[in-house]
């Protein structure tokens, strides 16, 4: 009896052993004392939060030429932090005129007042219900971060996404809000044969259903925040500023000039774009080739 119980235990004991590394780790719970953001992972039918590792070096006021858009959700936020009541926010717009960087700029402004990030994907937004429920009793104020929200043509998933909104949103606790950012205004393609059945009813103009319909996913969000294509004379500006940031932490004496002017101008156009992005990336190449220059 005993040496088959033996045998028994030493197969279970394989078995576990072959198991174990297929089995979910164990998560410890996060410390939002310490942990300032945070991301959701999906694994299996559920997920988990995973802590970030997440600078501060970015403030308001390097956001250039967004001052009417940077004001608003500054003021949402505010009112959020202090527990007053707020509205989801939408950032809609260019790409790389400042949508991200203004929410992770505001987690550098309010982190110290109670505010948090947590980064959650398109594609696991099915879990915000998971989520608000583990966000809904802690002392914090939580911003959930979506970049680049939007929907091909031919994807059905945002009709889930939309009863998944409406389920969590309008029923998320007082210490959630969803900040989400996308190149589309209404996150899935509008067509010009959406608005080719349209009816004159009693001398009213009632749109397509398939319009109505995609435009009801971006309602969700009560704040909508347009970012517009860069004019020139605002990408110099970006540029100039990134410039002395950079130049400063180098301590790299520099001064504007027409030809440094051009060589921005040059640089942009040869990337095919005019943004904060662009301007940030100029200004590191630019200060990181003088201080080479330098020490040659």
């Amino acid at each position: 009896m005993d040496s088959r119980l033996n045998a028994f235990l030493l197969r279970a004991e394989s078995v576990l052993t072959r198991l174990e590394p297929l089995l979910p780790a164990k998560r410890s719970d996060i410390n939002w004392q310490q942990s300032l953001a945070a991301r959701w992972h999906r694994e299996g039918r559920s997920g988990y939060l995973q802590p970030l590792n997440i600078s501060l070096d970015l403030s308001l006021s390097d956001l250039i030429g967004v001052d009417t858009q940077r004001e608003q959700l500054a003021r949402n936020t505010r009112q959020f932090v202090q527990g007053l009541p707020a509205n989801h926010a939408l950032l809609w717009g260019a790409r790389g005129t400042g949508k991200s960087s203004l929410v992770r700029a505001l987690l550098a402004e309010h982190a110290a007042a109670g505010l948090r990030l947590i980064e959650i994907e398109r594609d696991h937004l099915a879990d915000l219900p998971r989520v608000v429920e583990l966000l809904a009793t802690q002392p914090q104020n939580f911003v959930l971060f979506c970049d680049d929200l939007s929907f091909e043509a031919g994807e059905g998933d945002y009709r889930v996404l939309k009863s998944v909104l409406d389920g969590s949103l309008e029923r998320a606790p007082e210490n959630v809000l969803l900040y989400a950012t996308s190149n589309r205004r209404h996150l899935v393609p509008e067509k010009h044969s959406d608005n080719e059945h349209w009816q004159r009813v009693d001398g009213e103009l009632h749109p397509n259903e398939a319009v109505e319909d995609k435009i009801a996913l971006s309602d969700r969000f009560g704040l909508w925040l347009s970012f517009y294509p860069f004019t020139q004379e605002h990408f110099l500006d970006v540029v100039r500023h990134w410039i002395e940031v950079q130049a400063a932490q180098a301590q790299l004496s520099w001064q504007w000039s027409e030809e440094l002017e051009k060589t921005a101008i040059r640089w942009a156009l040869g990337r095919g774009n005019r943004n904060g992005r662009c301007a940030y990336q100029f200004a590191r190449q630019w200060v990181g080739l003088q201080m080479l220059e330098s020490r040659a």
